[in-house]
């Protein structure tokens, strides 16, 4: 199951195309790429929402749980963590696995690399991940653990992660941190951080070398985690 970014407001299935199907061609999994409901029309929590219902669907139809990933970009690669959270408390198993490249995981913002990557960051902004949060939260507070689930989430009984993060990005710390405490919950979890690329550098396969070697350690993760 892959999650598109776009900061809960933009993007879709379509946009993420690429990340998704070098996943598929890089694997030979079938996808199923959700278009959730976007902000801000639909605000939290219609996201985790949608991804909890399409998981169960999946589950309905009779897939294996072990045959199962969850793996997103951005807004999506903290969808499929905070899935594994509201699926966990609505009592459904676990997905095999998840996978999240530059993984947004704290609406609190209040990671170091918010400011100590802020010159280096060629996408984002403090006021621009502003904006876009208060859509998405609708003057819901960000400090919960399906908004903020790297300083405030109970990770145990986690499938296996790996997340994927560059150095030249703001939310770097929203990774690190997510790494931090799903080894204290005695999660299975990979932090792999590329030097010198910026969020979602997995989007430039073809153009980045790094691009595909990480596409490369994400399908050697997902086909060790799967079992079909």
């Amino acid at each position: 199951m892959y999650f598109h970014g776009g900061g809960f407001v933009y993007g879709s299935p379509e946009t993420a195309m690429s990340l998704t199907g070098n996943l598929v061609t890089r694997t030979g999994f079938r996808a199923f790429s959700l278009d959730y409901r976007l902000a801000p029309e639909n605000p939290f929590p219609a996201a985790i929402d949608d991804t909890v219902s399409a998981y169960r669907a999946l589950l309905d139809s009779g897939e294996p749980p072990s045959a199962i990933a969850f793996a997103g970009d951005s807004a999506g690669g903290g969808l499929a963590i905070t899935a594994c959270l509201a699926a966990r408390d609505a009592g459904l198993p676990m997905p095999a696995a998840v996978v999240a490249f530059s993984p947004g995981l704290d609406m609190t913002r209040t990671g170091e690399s918010m400011e100590t990557k802020a010159g280096a960051d060629p996408l984002f902004t403090r006021q621009g991940l502003d904006r876009n949060a208060a859509m998405y939260l609708g003057g819901q507070d960000p400090r919960q653990p399906l908004l903020s689930p790297a300083v405030l989430a109970d990770l145990t009984g986690f499938p296996p992660m790996l997340l994927q993060a560059g150095t030249n990005e703001m939310i770097l710390d929203d990774s690190t941190r997510m790494a931090a405490r799903a080894r204290a919950a005695g999660v299975d979890v990979v932090l792999d951080v590329t030097a010198d690329v910026p969020h979602v550098f997995q989007a430039f396969a073809g153009i980045l070398d790094e691009a595909g070697h990480a596409l490369d350690r994400a399908a050697l993760f997902l086909t060790q985690q799967l079992r079909h």
